[in-house]
């Protein structure tokens, strides 16, 4: 039986990753330091949320550029900032950005940022990496145009492979994923909204969603249709969203 669950465990892992790498395909490169660069392609799906019209974005742990890339790809004349804490992430966001700042966003907004506003805000697989993520939200909403927006996507622990990979035992930090070892708190599709913006009564959660898979296993791979495949997808994320869902996408507007 042990070995049974080790195999169960290992297969589970492996399914993370590409659940991962299809919904928000990242590939973390470890610097000689211990300074970490997030790197990926850019977070797809919530970027789907966001409005045409917007002119002036703020990515908030905006990793190596990735988002502000794919934002501009769709649309040239936005402006795109960010704010990272490692400089060797700003080094290659501000490529494809107006500005990147290197700050710790749980500290104090840096003075030159703290004067300027935007008509979005981007949280992509930040704010379970900080002890007090309300906090954080809160302080850089103040940065919101009246009806801007904040985009906030963070991983769901309880997915149908992470509730199978508890069951097993097996709780060991990663140096990506869902048990990413630089992450301090956890969220579900239900507790995620409630728990972020508890502290910020002025921000009104306007569309929340999640991107993930239905477990079809060899089904995916040999036999469906990806068009199936993905309809079957999406129509399991939709009913069963804390079960399916990878990663919990929510989009909010200041009022």
């Amino acid at each position: 039986m042990a070995h049974i669950l080790k195999a169960v465990s290992y297969t589970l892992r492996g399914v993370q990753k590409k659940m991962s790498s299809r919904d928000y395909e990242e590939d973390v490169i470890r610097s000689a330091k211990v300074d970490r660069v997030y790197s990926n392609q850019g977070n797809i799906p919530l970027l789907d949320l966001l409005n045409s019209d917007c002119r002036r974005i703020l990515d908030i742990g905006c990793g190596a550029g990735n988002n502000a890339l794919l934002i501009k790809s769709r649309n040239p004349d936005c402006d795109v900032y960010g704010i990272t804490h490692s400089a060797n992430e700003a080094l290659s966001a501000q490529v494809s950005m107006k500005k990147c700042w290197v700050a710790d966003i749980e500290g104090e907004i840096p003075d030159d940022l703290a004067n300027q506003s935007f008509d979005v805000l981007v949280f992509s697989h930040v704010l379970e990496h900080l002890r007090d993520p309300a906090a954080v939200l809160e302080r850089f909403s103040r940065l919101l145009t009246s009806g801007g927006q904040v985009l906030i996507a963070v991983p769901n622990i309880l997915s149908w492979a992470m509730r199978l990979q508890f069951l097993t035992g097996d709780f060991e930090y990663q140096s990506c994923g869902v048990l990413d070892d630089t992450h301090l708190r956890y969220f579900t599709y239900f507790t995620a909204d409630r728990y972020l913006l508890s502290r910020s009564p002025h921000l009104m959660v306007t569309h929340k969603t999640v991107s993930g898979s239905v477990p079809l296993w060899w089904l995916r791979r040999h036999i469906l249709p990806r068009k199936l495949s993905e309809l079957i997808d999406q129509w399991g994320c939709r009913h069963w969203p804390n079960l399916f869902g990878y990663q919990v996408l929510i989009r909010v507007v200041k009022i």
